[in-house]
């Protein structure tokens, strides 16, 4: 054996292999220049784009991203609307022109590791948000800053950001990819009283049919896990459910037998 092939125990290790993400924007010259931004560096790569959050959904399926960056408004399934089912395949952080205090606070109700507003940050800033949110460091630019700290001092709850690759629950059963319209005030009214759910039990079952796992719902609420699982038996109890999927299409009048369900 010659010295180059003798095993030295103070050779490098490989480099780990690039990010892979995937950008979902409307704008065909925004996902163009991310794209280029991104795939300038020699660690990050961008291995597909989509135009709304179906073809982001579907991206993140066949790729298996680290990372997924999400505009807000797109047409068809909108950024908010495909965030839940997103976070399950891999973190999200929204990127976005949206900065209005409601959008921001929802997208990390339902998931966001992080929320960038475009034209309030650089490239290397968005580089290292991207680097940071794959090892669970949340980012915020600004204006979406100054839309979280609004909340608190109208003494709103600010969900923290989930960890996206938390594994759920081994109980939760797949749910199928943009599951129906949540309640209106009024549907939600009449279930909630149907089903005699205390007010937090109805926000966490609305939690849940959005298809947030538990830590997500725990951190949304302010809550620890353990008391999450407690509503969650009581709720399931209160439904007549033994799964996810059942309270759900119960909770949204989608099952058989419920009011304006399939007979």
């Amino acid at each position: 054996m010659s010295d180059d092939e003798t095993p030295s125990p103070f050779r490098e290790p490989p480099p780990p292999p690039p990010l892979r993400v995937v950008v979902a924007d409307d704008n065909p010259v925004v996902r163009a220049g991310l794209t280029a931004l991104l795939t300038g560096r020699p660690d990050i790569t961008v291995v597909a784009e989509a135009a709304d959050g179906r073809e982001a959904y579907e991206a993140a399926r066949t790729h298996h991203p680290d990372v997924i960056l999400l505009d807000v408004r797109m047409p068809g399934v909108d950024g908010l609307s495909a965030l839940p089912h997103l976070v399950r395949l891999a973190p999200v952080m929204m990127l976005t022109y949206s900065r209005e205090s409601d959008i921001v606070h929802e997208a990390l109700r339902r998931g966001a590791g992080g929320y960038l507003v475009h034209g309030e940050f650089t490239a290397d800033q968005l580089v290292t948000a991207v680097r940071d949110i794959k090892e669970g460091r949340a980012h915020f630019t600004a204006s979406a800053a100054g839309a979280l700290l609004a909340r608190l001092r109208q003494g709103s709850p600010v969900p923290l950001p989930a960890d996206a690759n938390t594994p759920d629950t081994p109980t939760r059963p797949p749910i199928a990819p943009f599951s129906p319209e949540p309640l209106s005030q009024l549907q939600r009214t009449m279930a909630q009283s149907r089903y005699q759910l205390s007010a937090r039990e109805a926000e966490i079952m609305d939690l849940i049919a959005s298809g947030m796992n538990n830590q997500q719902i725990a951190a949304a609420c302010f809550i620890s896990e353990k008391t999450v699982k407690n509503h969650i038996n009581r709720i399931f109890a209160k439904l007549h459910s033994t799964t996810r999927a059942e309270a759900t299409a119960r909770w949204l009048g989608t099952a058989p037998g419920t009011p304006g369900g399939p007979r």
